[in-house]
């Protein structure tokens, strides 16, 4: 589900329009986070009686590299007597620059591939072009966008700065990886934890550390109608090294919450390199 993905999707690097922030910026963090996952709500429309599962999503990489994420989302969902369980496998990389960015995703049904989805994105100056390998040979030109890791990189940007409100654009190979999406972001004041926070015992040496609580609304720019509609919200807590947690991701007809229950941060790459 891309809206999955995007909570949690690259905690990374590259300015999105190319300027360095004047205040000290905390290095994004490498690591391996897991969630639990389960129902929020459900209307009678979308035929949902339950909702668990786990959500591990994995970052890694340095400015000089580029960045990987590799990202499993595994859910059982109950309608009525029938129970089916999906198991989405994502990979992707992004080069250091925000110029290129690959993705693979494979989704499957109660154990049996149902769709791969194969390809590499490039930024080009009238636009973005699109070549996908899976599931079948295919070119796209679509309008200027940015990439998950600038998507993030900018959010925590503008967070420092003050910034409470703002429009972007996002593309993540997700889905029939056809589209870009249009996000419209709101940014709470960075506060600390609450004793009480379920998440803290899984957080460990962060648990003092601040957050900005985050709402993103993505719209089909695709659909457009007359009523800008969302496809879907999320709201989660971010901090400034780039974790994500508490989510409450939004579709509509049902929501469902992931709560951080493990957390292993890498080693920070040591080497540095000369970045234009």
């Amino acid at each position: 589900m891309r809206a999955v993905r995007l909570a949690l999707l690259a905690l990374l690097s590259t300015s999105a329009i190319g300027t360095v922030p004047a205040f000290a910026v905390t290095p994004l963090a490498p690591h391996r986070a897991v969630y639990d996952l389960v129902l929020d709500k459900a209307s009678d429309h979308s035929g949902i009686t339950g909702l668990s599962g786990r959500m591990v999503y994995e970052f890694n990489g340095s400015p000089c590299e580029g960045y990987t994420v590799n990202f499993r989302f595994v859910t059982q969902i109950t309608t009525g007597e029938n129970a089916r369980l999906t198991d989405q496998q994502t990979t992707t990389y992004e080069d250091a620059e925000g110029k290129t960015f690959s993705f693979l995703t494979k989704s499957f049904v109660d154990q049996n591939l149902e769709r791969e989805v194969k390809g590499t994105a490039t930024r080009e100056k009238a636009g973005l072009n699109v070549k996908i390998d899976k599931p079948e040979k295919n070119s796209l030109e679509l309008g200027p966008t940015q990439f998950p890791t600038q998507h993030l990189e900018e959010l925590i940007r503008k967070a420092n700065s003050g910034e409470t409100f703002y429009e972007t654009n996002l593309f993540d190979g997700s889905e029939d990886a056809d589209k870009v999406m249009t996000t419209t972001v709101i940014v709470g004041k960075q506060t600390e934890s609450s004793k009480n926070d379920p998440e803290l015992p899984a957080l460990k040496g962060l648990a003092k550390d601040k957050y900005w609580p985050v709402n993103i609304a993505y719209f089909d720019e695709t659909k457009k109608n007359g009523e800008e509609v969302p496809e879907y919200r999320i709201s989660f807590k971010l901090h400034e090294n780039g974790l994500t947690r508490d989510l409450v991701m939004d579709y509509g007809d049902f929501s469902m919450t992931g709560k951080l229950v493990n957390l292993s941060l890498f080693d920070q790459p040591q080497h540095k390199c000369d970045k234009k």
